[in-house]
């Protein structure tokens, strides 16, 4: 059974000034008779920062060709003026947020066990599918690094810079006093940056003449699409719900049939 208690109900607040109107005439007060600060200097934080940023080493660099047959794949791209380390180090970022996506909608899947049930929410059925596509987009990325001669298990940088700006996503879906409303907001956040890098990646893989692989990830950018469009409509029958409002006259998202 869901705790009785809701996040939109009147609680224990007390962060708001409003809280306490005699203590907060008395620091309103406080604040008008102290002595004006000067204004806070910036510059030698920033060239600080500055002299770091231009002395220290990238946050990782991509690793060489898993094999001979990658090292020749590689080696003839730079000939023809590319760079095919641009695209492995986008391949491995997205392979590294795909997994984070199924592990996103494992812990969904928890939330909506423990939340009261309501018109136009998930139903488990549909939040399975959208995680079981996030799992074979994850192979299809793999499958592509290997094809180009390249290690699926090495952590590239923007690999690494996903995984780290996805913490916060992942920290609010698996703490267990979010309710399924909170996890599904923050689930719009990783459907939208998901959306942008797939289309990002068909982009660049039809640039670089890589039709195949541009074929299938637009196939994965319509699955990434219609996610969007669920947990955005989710959230709206969510909220609806939440306020006390009527519904959506279509009672929700419902999942195309393949």
């Amino acid at each position: 059974m869901s705790n009785p208690v809701e996040p939109t109900d009147a609680g224990g607040n007390r962060t708001g000034i409003a809280t306490s109107p005699l203590d907060s005439r008395t620091l309103t007060e406080g604040a008008r008779q102290a002595v004006p600060a000067p204004r806070f200097d910036l510059s030698e934080i920033t060239a600080a920062r500055l002299s770091f940023s231009r002395a220290v080493e990238p946050v990782g660099t991509m690793p060489p060709p898993a094999s001979v047959k990658g090292a020749v794949k590689a080696a003839m791209t730079v000939v023809r003026g590319k760079h095919p380390m641009v695209f492995l180090d986008l391949l491995g970022e997205r392979l590294a947020f795909e997994r984070t996506g199924t592990r996103l909608y494992d812990a969904l899947l928890v939330k909506l066990q423990a939340a009261h049930q309501h018109q136009g929410g998930p139903t488990r059925a549909e939040i399975e599918a959208i995680r079981d596509d996030e799992i074979r987009h994850a192979a299809l990325v793999k499958r592509a690094i290997e094809t180009l001669g390249a290690d699926p298990t090495a952590i590239t940088p923007s690999a690494d810079i996903a995984a780290v700006a996805s913490q916060g996503l992942v920290a609010v879906l698996t703490d267990p006093r979010t309710t399924l409303s909170e996890a599904l907001k923050t689930l719009v956040i990783a459907e939208l940056t998901d959306n942008d890098a797939w289309v990002t990646l068909r982009d660049l893989a039809e640039r670089l003449g890589q039709d195949e692989l541009a074929r299938d990830f637009s196939r994965a950018l319509e699955e990434e699409e219609e996610h969007l469009a669920m947990v955005r409509s989710w959230v709206n029958s969510t909220i609806l719900s939440m306020a006390g409002a009527p519904p959506d006259s279509d009672g929700g998202s419902v999942r195309a049939e393949p």
